[in-house]
């Protein structure tokens, strides 16, 4: 009896995936999370729980070490799939289903495909339907052997562990237990492995050393890095924090990839890059870009805090309103999520307290949008982005063109060349700092920084030399 062969054919039955999305790659992220929801395919948070590795978005080779180092994690049987842009996601999926049935998961060998196929999804400005697919390219399908079993990888790129501790009420553990609580109840250490580090030995953990803390004590200091390939983190972002305990003694964001790595395109910021470059865009097609964007921030926020079921929730909606749904379509659903999230005392009481900063500070940091609206904590940033959604819903209708100094982008105005995601970026180390490495996600989920909009801001500072 074929025992492997029946385990592998169990396991293709239905992968479960790890979505690794890459900058410039927002497009393809939202067409696999839609892909894989629709085929009930599991979308999991580490590599211990996955078999099928999907890599979303075009090739960025200063990632190259991280991306295959987060494959060496992966166990056997495995495949590793690149869907370049959304048009390829269908095909990358379904390669490597093919191939996890194979007895070649075991020892994978040199491949790559190009594909094509359609998306729901609506690129042009405004989300206007304009005959085009976004990112319609083929996706390439790549795994590599070196002859030791299937692993060829970058050894100085490095991926954190994982931790688990169910939390309890309705946020508890996702799949495989990996969001869960600490000390409060905050997610726990989860997924904060990163791409390179600082005092590496031999395999592969980093080492501590002392300093004094905050209250003049040596303690053990420990360097880790968070980003740039975590589950439910903003693509391409990399802090590096000291860890003393579990407090954050020091954070620092590495600096943004060069320009000649990304793709300078800002999915969500789309209609008002458009509408700058003199493009028709309606309130009603900004508004709806704009709902969509709070809730993919929102599935994310609430994926962290352990509330798997209402992410869920979160992203059809936000599908729907990208596919063009009409507003008496997801009204009423909309209202019951957000009632259920802004009234959830759980989740409030998680989230209160965190990463606290005055709406004045905010501003004076150059924060704009929801961020600087909302000031306080995470729970005012998370119920903000829920009122805004309320008000575009009802907006969505409205055919007049959009007015750039009245009608802002999700993450809030841009001042010349100057992304709203890059105050978002600077204000985080000092919201982390001090902050217990428990918060830090949260912290990062409730801003949400788009590192899309940096590279936008570059090409069209570029176009304007």
């Amino acid at each position: 009896m074929d025992l492997i062969g029946a385990a592998l054919r169990a396991a293709a039955g239905r992968p479960h995936v790890l979505l690794a999305p890459l900058p410039g790659g927002t497009v393809a992220r939202l067409e696999a999370e839609r892909v894989l929801r629709l085929r009930d395919w599991p979308l999991v948070a580490t590599p211990a729980q996955a078999d099928l590795l999907l890599i979303a978005g075009p090739d960025c080779p200063d990632l190259r070490g991280a991306v295959n180092r987060l494959w060496q994690d992966l166990p056997a049987p495995r495949v590793r799939v690149h869907a370049r842009g959304a048009g390829g996601v269908e095909s990358a999926l379904e390669s490597g289903q093919a191939r996890l049935g194979s007895r070649a998961a075991r020892r994978p060998r040199a491949e790559t495909s190009d594909g094509d196929g359609g998306s729901h999804l609506q690129e042009s400005c405004g989300g206007e339907d304009r005959g085009r697919r976004p990112e319609d390219s083929g996706g390439s399908h790549d795994e590599h052997d070196d002859g030791d079993g299937g692993r060829h990888h970058d050894a100085q790129a490095r991926h954190g562990d994982d931790r688990a501790d169910p939390q309890g009420e309705h946020h508890g553990a996702r799949d495989g237990g990996n969001e869960g609580g600490h000390g409060r109840g905050h997610p726990g250490h989860e997924r904060h492995g990163g791409h390179g580090g600082a005092m590496d030995v031999p395999g592969g953990l980093p080492m501590a050393e002392q300093g004094g803390d905050r209250d003049g004590l040596m303690l053990d200091r420990l360097h880790v890095p968070l980003g740039p390939l975590l589950a439910d983190w903003p693509a391409g972002l990399a802090v590096r924090v000291t860890l003393q305990g579990d407090v954050v003694q020091e954070a620092e964001v590495e600096e943004p990839l060069r320009r000649d790595t990304a793709v300078a395109e800002a999915f969500w910021a789309q209609p008002w890059l458009c509408a700058a470059a003199g493009e028709p865009v309606s309130v009603g097609a900004a508004a709806r870009r704009r709902a969509a964007a709070h809730l993919d921030s929102l599935a994310r926020l609430l994926s962290v805090a352990g509330w798997p079921a209402e992410a869920i929730v979160a992203r059809r909606l936000r599908d729907d309103l990208l596919g063009g749904a009409p507003v008496v379509a997801v009204a009423s659903r909309l209202e019951r999520f957000a009632r259920r999230v802004g009234r959830s005392r759980t989740l409030a009481w998680m989230t209160r307290g965190i990463g606290r900063v005055s709406a004045e500070a905010a501003r004076e940091a150059g924060v704009s949008g929801p961020a600087a609206r909302a000031g306080g904590d995470v729970t005012g940033r998370y119920r903000q982005w829920l009122a805004d959604v309320r008000r575009d819903v009802g907006r969505m209708e409205e055919p007049s063109p959009i007015r750039l100094a009245v009608d802002e982008s999700p993450r809030g105005w841009w001042r010349n060349d100057d992304p709203p995601s890059a105050a978002l970026i600077a204000l985080l180390p000092a919201l982390l700092n001090g902050a217990e490495l428990a918060a830090a996600r949260l912290v990062v989920a409730s801003l949400d920084p788009d590192l899309d909009e940096l590279a936008a801001a570059r090409d069209r500072a570029g176009n304007h030399d």
